[in-house]
């Protein structure tokens, strides 16, 4: 976790500094503000590897991210800015959009914008989320069907939203390296059930009604993995859909529902085999921890996923 308060250094310093950090820490963009002559402003950055959370507070400015330095530096990547005090304007595409407390827009680094912040009534406040497309199990041209919409963080899985990323950022000093990748996959767990259900409420044109389905399929997944009770016929329960319905939205893309699930609680136990804090705990514990309640079936899929038994796994990050 880094800080940055412009109060720290010299009146005169301070935009300078502020436009340097936002360009090394955040993504590189061009920056004017009337303010620049005593520019106060704060972050605080937490880098999750991968998945970086930054608690911000700054004055009125006007932003651009060109052609040029897309061309330059592409991290591919994606922004979220979840607004708390003030406003925010975002030019994207044919999108020109504002939203205002607990309100959410999306950027997408790879094309250019022409935004505005406006404070109310000293700065303006927000957190923003900044994370490789690829790390969302969405397809990208249904994320980039809500960039440069105005999404609502007050009320439903918003507000699921909000509340994480608030406490999120407010909670970065106490965090440890190793809290890193767990709090990592849980973030993009939430966003991916906030994107989810944008998709599902009418975001997107009738036509799409089957991908955006299957988004939100795949987010109740996720967030249900360690339930060993997750099946087929729960899952189609829980969204009002046939079990044949279910099956016919994954078999489009040449997968089974049975077989994505046991391959993201592979992932997951993976991710656990390598974390420090679970050394201590036994193998057929973590199994059992993401759904698999047999211990002999678990290292059969965990071979036949990744060639090698999940103890033998294991100590090669010991």
């Amino acid at each position: 976790m880094t800080e940055f308060r412009t109060l720290d250094l010299p009146a005169t310093e301070r935009f300078a500094s502020w436009y340097d950090m936002t360009a090394s820490a955040l993504i590189p963009s061009v920056i004017r503000s009337d303010h620049e002559g005593d520019f106060r402003a704060s972050a605080r950055v937490l880098d999750l590897g991968g998945v970086q959370v930054s608690a911000l507070a700054y004055p009125s400015l006007e932003t651009r991210r060109t052609a040029k330095m897309i061309r330059r530096s592409d991290p591919e990547s994606i922004q979220l800015m979840l607004t708390l005090r003030g406003g925010h304007r975002i030019l994207q595409g044919s999108r020109d959009t504002t939203s205002g407390s607990r309100e959410v827009l999306l950027f997408d680094t790879s094309r250019p914008w022409h935004g505005w912040a406006s404070a109310d009534p000293d700065a303006v406040k927000g957190v923003m989320v900044q994370f490789p497309r690829a790390l969302l199990p969405l397809p990208a041209n249904k994320v980039k069907q809500l960039t440069g919409m105005r999404l609502c963080g007050r009320e439903g899985v918003g507000a699921l939203l909000t509340a994480h990323l608030t406490q999120l950022s407010a909670g970065a000093g106490a965090y440890t390296t190793a809290d890193g990748p767990r709090l990592a996959t849980l973030t993009v767990d939430v966003l991916t059930a906030f994107l989810a259900h944008h998709l599902d409420a009418g975001a997107v044109p009738p036509h799409t009604y089957r991908g955006a389905m299957l988004l939100k399929v795949r987010a109740f997944i996720q967030q249900n993995l360690a339930d060993p009770e997750l099946s087929p016929a729960t899952i189609a329960a829980a969204h009002n859909i046939s079990l044949r319905s279910l099956h016919r939205l994954f078999g489009q893309d040449g997968a089974t529902v049975a077989g994505w699930i046991r391959l993201r609680r592979l992932e997951r136990c993976r991710r656990d085999l390598t974390d420090p804090l679970m050394y201590s705990r036994p193998v057929r514990a973590i199994a059992a921890r993401w759904g698999f309640t047999d211990p002999a079936h678990f290292s059969r899929a965990f071979r036949t996923a990744y060639g090698t038994s999940p103890q033998e796994y294991r100590r090669q990050y010991q």
